[in-house]
C-alpha cells in the first residue's frame, strides 16, 4: 500500500506498450486465428515497430502466451473470491462462480479458446492453462466442503468431484463460446449441474 501523501505511480510507458501490444494480439483474433498471425501484423496493430515490438516478446508465441496469462489472471482471482467467501450459501458460490468464469469465456473467448488449441504445442500456454484449472478446481473443491461434500480422497470426495466438474465446465464453455447463443444456456446447465452435486451432499 501506498503510504501517507505518496500517490500510487502510473503506469510506465513500458507498461502501456506491452498492453498494447497483448490488445493488438487480442483484437487480431477477432479477424484471423493464430496461425496467420505474425509479429509484423501485431506490431502493426500495437502502433509500433517490430523491432520494438522484439523488446518485449520474442516471438508471436510469447505474446500469445503473456496475452493468456493476463486473461486467465482473472479466474484466479475468481477462484480466491470464491472460496474465501464464507458469508454467501456454497449455491449462491457456485452460481456466482460459474457466471463469472462464462463472462470471461464471454468477453475473451477468442483468447481463452486459443490457450486450448495451443496448449500442447506452447508448452508455457500449456501450463499456464493447466495451472489455472487446478487453482480453480482447489477452490471450488473447498466450497463444495462447504456444502456437505465430504473432504476425502476417491472418485466422491470434494477435489475429485471438483475437478471433474471444472473440466467439464471448460469443455462446455469452450465449445458454446464459439456460438453466442448458446453460452447463456450452457451457462444455466453448467450451474444445475454444480448445484445437483451439491444437493447430493444434502440427500446423502
Amino acid at each position: 500500500m501506498t503510504g501517507p501523501g505518496k500517490r500510487r505511480s502510473a503506469p510506465t510507458k513500458g507498461d502501456r506498450r506491452e498492453q498494447a501490444i497483448l490488445d493488438a494480439a487480442e483484437a487480431l483474433l477477432e479477424h484471423e486465428s493464430v496461425e496467420p498471425m505474425t509479429v509484423e501484423t501485431i506490431a502493426k496493430g500495437a502502433g509500433i515497430s517490430r523491432a520494438s515490438l522484439y523488446f518485449y516478446f520474442g516471438s508471436k508465441h510469447e505474446v500469445l502466451a503473456a496475452l493468456v496469462a493476463r486473461t486467465v489472471a482473472v479466474l484466479r482471482e475468481d477462484a480466491l473470491g470464491a472460496a474465501g467467501d464464507t458469508v454467501s450459501s456454497p449455491e449462491e458460490t457456485v452460481r456466482e462462480a460459474v457466471r463469472r468464469t462464462a463472462k470471461q469465456w464471454r468477453e475473451h473467448g477468442l483468447v481463452m479458446r486459443a490457450a486450448v488449441d495451443f496448449s500442447a504445442a506452447v508448452p508455457e500456454i500449456g501450463e499456464l492453462w493447466q495451472d489455472t484449472l487446478a487453482s480453480y478446481a482447489e477452490a471450488m473443491a473447498r466450497v463444495l466442503v462447504r456444502g456437505g461434500i465430504p473432504d476425502e480422497k476417491g472418485p466422491e470426495g470434494a477435489a475429485a468431484l471438483a475437478r471433474g466438474l471444472c473440466w467439464m465446465t471448460e469443455r462446455t464453455f469452450y465449445w458454446a463460446s464459439a456460438r453466442p447463443r448458446e453460452l447463456r444456456a450452457a451457462t444455466e446447465t453448467c450451474a444445475r449441474i454444480w448445484l445437483r452435486v451439491l444437493a447430493s451432499a444434502e440427500s446423502a
